[in-house]
């Protein structure tokens, strides 16, 4: 697999695999984190989706300020080593368990991830970017993002059986070990770098750097603040009259407003042979944000579903394995519904005053009254973030199949454009909200526990369509960006991911609104439908685009 690609691609690999199992242990605990009463911070479900989903959308924010400064002052080598160590000293200091230090860990892992996400993205196209190499760029995406999956994969496991075992405390110090090993990993492959980590420099026509603070960066901040502080209409469902539902969401998408202004910007300033490819990479960004409004779900409602409403009761042999891995907890059951399996309570906020949740839905809520075990006898449950291990499973499973059947067309001149690819990403993601429409209606809304086997189909129908989505909008903005600004240009795809997450946690907060859980997935297949007809709409324009700068 290696042999027909650059030297740093293992190193590329590995290193993004290890990043990676940081990042998706951390987001697989953080919401259950959050939520745990005896451990955690109590918050109710309304507030943990939020405080993740503007978590999510500013990790993704920042690499338009990292993509630009690695660009002109670090280079690429720098800003990955800075970012990775600020990412792996946040993780640790996020299982400190005091609210403070839990903003302090985040703010590290936002920044970090700002220098070191978009910047070897980047730096692997610059391998690509060879002659010898250019056919090649899709498919070494397609291995790189492979090493995103394994790493987001096994990571779980080691979260699942370390918050058992230890505590929430030692999980995340698991996330921390693996982002160093990540960096190390990283500067052990330097000798095969080259000079493609040097940084390219202001070049003529760059927004000057104190320009971009002064006119983006602090107006963001001003903006932010004033979206904090505005109010709306108050209601039954907006008590606190925010107008997007919660204070943080409004600072967020006022705070948005002038970083989409400055890639405006970039189109109206471009010269006129760079004014089409910069245009047809900023439609691409508008269309899949709603992509990855619904794909991160898989961080909050989808692990809601998986803790709520999926059989995750395990017996036998699966029981003894799962148990000796410390990755499932044995629950007693109590006839009383307002008893909690761990024998915990839920807290809610009423007006500002903390009260006793009775009505919190717990595991044995749902079961059928013949599958319910006898008064005072334990059944064990595997642990709700493994959920998180099942889209990259799939992704490890599929990307081999992906690669192989886009090779198979390459070879007969069939291969589809990179935006047709997407295109038909979206549309199957869109098919892949209608599974979890079906287990809505297979569990009576709820009232019934559903297979896992549902989780399993969502996540691997909807795994086809990242594949054919998320490592080709890598692609094209690496074939596609002006020379000068690509790293900039990968910001922006990372922009329009972050507005994507923020979306998402705004969706997952209106949760528990939802009387009818199957409306809650229909607004999300409406929403990547949406996205899907614009996207065949502009795949016409967007090819010709790539045709005439000479792309495949």
């Amino acid at each position: 697999m290696w042999k027909s690609h650059p030297k740093a691609l293992p190193y590329l690999f590995l290193s993004e695999m290890w990043e990676r199992f940081g990042y998706y242990l951390m987001i697989g605990i953080f919401t259950l984190y959050l939520k745990d009463v005896e451990a955690g911070f109590a918050m109710t479900e309304k507030e943990a989706s939020d405080l993740y989903g503007t978590f999510i959308a500013l990790v993704f924010l920042t690499p338009f300020i990292g993509g630009l400064v690695a660009d002109r002052y670090l280079g690429y080598k720098k800003s990955i080593v800075l970012g990775g160590i600020m990412m792996g000293a946040g993780y640790f200091m996020m299982g400190i368990h005091d609210i403070v230090m839990l903003y302090i860990a985040m703010t590290l892992v936002i920044v970090g991830n700002g220098f070191f996400k978009p910047n070897i993205s980047t730096l692997l196209g610059n391998f690509y970017n060879e002659d010898k190499y250019k056919e090649k760029k899709d498919e070494g995406y397609n291995i790189f993002y492979m090493g995103i999956n394994v790493g987001a994969f096994i990571c779980n496991f080691f979260g699942a059986a370390l918050q058992i075992l230890l505590g929430w405390q030692y999980a995340f110090m698991a996330a921390g070990v693996g982002m160093f090993i990540g960096v190390i990993v990283f500067l052990l492959g330097t000798k095969h770098y080259g000079d493609k980590t040097e940084k390219k420099g202001i070049q003529q026509g760059d927004m000057p750097f104190y320009k971009i603070v002064l006119y983006i960066l602090v107006p963001s901040v001003v903006f932010g603040i004033i979206g904090w502080l505005i109010k709306g209409v108050q209601s039954d469902v907006n008590l606190d009259s925010a107008i997007f539902g919660s204070d943080s969401t409004d600072a967020f998408i006022f705070a948005c407003i002038p970083v989409i202004y400055f890639y405006g910007s970039l189109y109206f300033k471009a010269k006129v042979d760079e004014k089409r490819q910069i245009g047809a990479l900023l439609s691409i960004f508008a269309v899949v944000i709603l992509f990855w409004a619904v794909f991160k779900l898989n961080g909050s409602a989808l692990t809601t579903w998986a803790d709520r409403y999926t059989d995750r009761e395990i017996t036998g042999t699966t029981q003894t394995v799962f148990s000796s891995l410390k990755l499932s907890k044995d629950v007693e059951f109590k006839k009383d519904s307002t008893e909690l399996y761990d024998s915990s309570f839920r807290l809610q906020k009423e007006n500002g005053v903390v009260k006793k949740e009775v009505n919190y839905p717990v595991y044995f809520r749902n079961v059928a009254e013949e599958n319910k075990p006898n008064e005072g006898s334990k059944v064990s449950l595997w642990a709700t973030n493994l959920s998180q291990s099942i889209n990259p499973g799939w992704v490890i499973i599929l990307t081999p199949l992906i690669v192989a059947f886009f090779t198979y067309l390459r070879s007969r001149k069939k291969e589809p454009s990179t935006p047709t690819k997407i295109a038909f990403g979206l549309l199957i993601s869109a098919l892949s909200v209608l599974v979890m429409v079906a287990a809505v209606h297979i569990g009576n809304n709820g009232t019934e526990k559903v297979s896992v086997w549902w989780l399993v189909a969502n996540y691997g129908i909807i795994t086809i369509g990242e594949l054919f989505l998320s490592p080709m909008g890598l692609s094209i903005v690496s074939k596609l960006s002006p020379k000068n600004i690509t790293a900039l240009m990968m910001g922006g795809w990372f922009l329009s991911t972050s507005i994507g997450n923020k979306l998402s946690g705004v969706l997952a907060s209106m949760w528990d609104q939802y009387d009818d859980k199957a409306n809650f997935f229909w607004v999300n297949f409406g929403l990547l439908m949406f996205a899907t007809l614009l996207m065949f709409a502009l795949v016409k324009n967007l090819n010709k685009v790539m045709k005439d700068h000479g792309i495949n």
